[in-house]
C-alpha cells in the first residue's frame, strides 16, 4: 500500500474529516429568511378556581372607544393624559376588554354577560364569546343561567344569534326589572344617538328570551353561590354579583368601573355612557370600600384580561393588583 503524500492527513486524521462533514450535514440549518407574521390572535380563555367553583374567563374581543377624553368629557384632559402615561398606557385610545365569566358551582354553569353578539358593532375582533367558549371547553347548550350586570350593547347583544335563535338555548337570563324595562322600552328605540341604538339591540336580544327572562333582586339569590348587589348609575339598574365558595368570595362588578387606571385612581370621574354619573360614582365608591375592606376578590367586565385580582384603598382612590397567573382567588 502506498504512503500518503507529505503533509497529506493520515487515516484517522481523513476519517475524523469524514465523520464532521456527516455531522454537520445532519444539524438543522440555520433559517436564512424570517418566518412571515401570521397576525393570528390566539383563543382568549382562562381559569381558576373559586372555592369548589372553577371560574373560566371567556374573551368576546377589544372595544376600541378612541380618544379617551371622549369617555370622560367632564374631566381635565391633562389629569387623564398623566394618568395614563405614568401607568404606561395608551395615551391615544382607550381600549376596554370584554372579560365574560363562566363560573361552574359543580351544578350549574353560569355565564356573565355576553359581549355584543353576531352584529360585531366596534369591529372584525369583538363578538369572539361563542368561538373562545368552545376554545376553552364550554358548548353554549351547556349554559344554564345567563347573567346581565345591565342592558348595555356590550353585555346583553350576545343573547340572540344572527339566526334570531337563543346562543344559550338551555338557559334562563337574568337581569334587573329596571333595566329591563328602560332598555326595551319602544318609545325610546326612536331616540337620536346611542340611546336609540341600545335600545333597539335590547329589545331584540331580550324580547325573544321573555319566557324564560327572571328579574334579580338586591341581596337575593340569583342561583345557590351568587347574591345580586344593587350598583346603580351606569344604568337605571345596573347590578353587581357576589360569588361564594364555602369561605371564598368574589364579585363579579360588571361596569361598576370600565378602567383599572383612570376609574380606580379617580373613582369619582364621570363616564359619557353612564345614565347618572354622580349616582354611578356613589356606587362605585361604596362597592369599592367593601371589596378593599373585606379583601374580596373582583371579577372585571372590562379591565385588561383576565380581568382577576383584588382592590386596595390607596391615595384619593384605589388600586389594581392582578391575581397572578394560576393562583386560586
Amino acid at each position: 500500500m502506498s504512503a500518503l503524500p507529505l503533509g497529506a492527513p493520515g487515516r484517522r486524521g481523513l476519517l475524523a474529516a469524514g465523520l464532521g462533514s456527516a455531522l454537520l450535514a445532519a444539524l438543522p440549518r440555520r433559517a436564512e429568511a424570517a418566518a412571515p407574521m401570521t397576525g393570528l390572535r390566539p383563543p382568549e380563555w382562562y381559569r381558576t378556581r373559586l372555592g369548589d367553583f372553577e371560574v373560566t374567563v371567556v374573551g368576546d374581543g377589544d372595544l376600541d372607544l378612541g380618544e379617551p377624553a371622549a369617555g370622560f368629557p367632564a374631566h381635565p384632559r391633562d389629569d387623564l393624559t398623566q394618568l395614563l402615561r405614568a401607568n404606561f398606557r395608551s395615551t391615544e385610545k382607550l381600549v376596554l376588554p370584554q372579560n365574560c365569566f363562566v363560573v361552574n358551582t359543580g351544578r350549574q354553569m353560569v355565564l356573565f354577560d355576553t359581549g355584543v353578539g353576531y352584529t360585531r358593532p366596534f369591529g372584525p375582533h369583538t363578538g369572539m364569546l361563542l368561538a373562545n367558549l368552545r376554545a376553552a371547553g364550554i358548548m353554549p347548550e351547556q349554559i344554564d343561567a345567563v347573567v346581565c350586570s345591565h342592558g348595555h350593547i356590550d353585555h346583553v347583544w350576545g343573547i340572540i344569534g344572527g339566526d334570531g335563535k337563543p346562543n344559550f338555548p338551555n338557559a334562563q337570563v337574568f337581569i334587573s326589572r329596571a333595566d329591563f324595562d328602560f332598555w326595551t322600552d319602544e318609545q325610546r328605540a326612536s331616540a337620536q344617538g346611542w340611546i336609540g341604538t341600545f335600545v333597539q339591540g335590547a329589545r331584540r336580544n331580550l324580547l325573544p328570551v321573555r319566557d324564560r327572562l327572571a328579574f334579580v333582586e338586591d341581596g337575593k339569590e340569583v342561583v345557590p353561590g351568587v347574591i345580586a348587589v344593587s350598583a346603580p348609575g351606569h344604568t337605571v339598574g345596573h347590578t353587581a354579583f357576589m360569588i361564594q365558595s364555602g369561605n371564598a368570595k368574589a364579585m363579579f362588578i360588571g361596569d361598576l368601573a370600565h378602567h383599572e387606571i383612570i376609574m380606580l385612581r379617580r373613582p369619582q370621574i364621570e363616564f359619557a355612557f353612564d345614565t347618572d354619573s354622580k349616582q354611578s360614582a356613589q356606587s362605585r365608591l361604596r362597592v369599592l370600600r367593601l371589596l378593599a375592606q373585606e379583601r374580596i376578590g373582583v371579577l372585571s367586565y372590562h379591565f385588561a384580561f383576565p380581568g382577576i385580582g383584588h382592590v386596595a384603598a390607596e391615595g384619593e382612590g384605589f388600586a389594581w393588583y392582578p391575581l397572578p397567573w394560576g393562583v386560586a382567588l
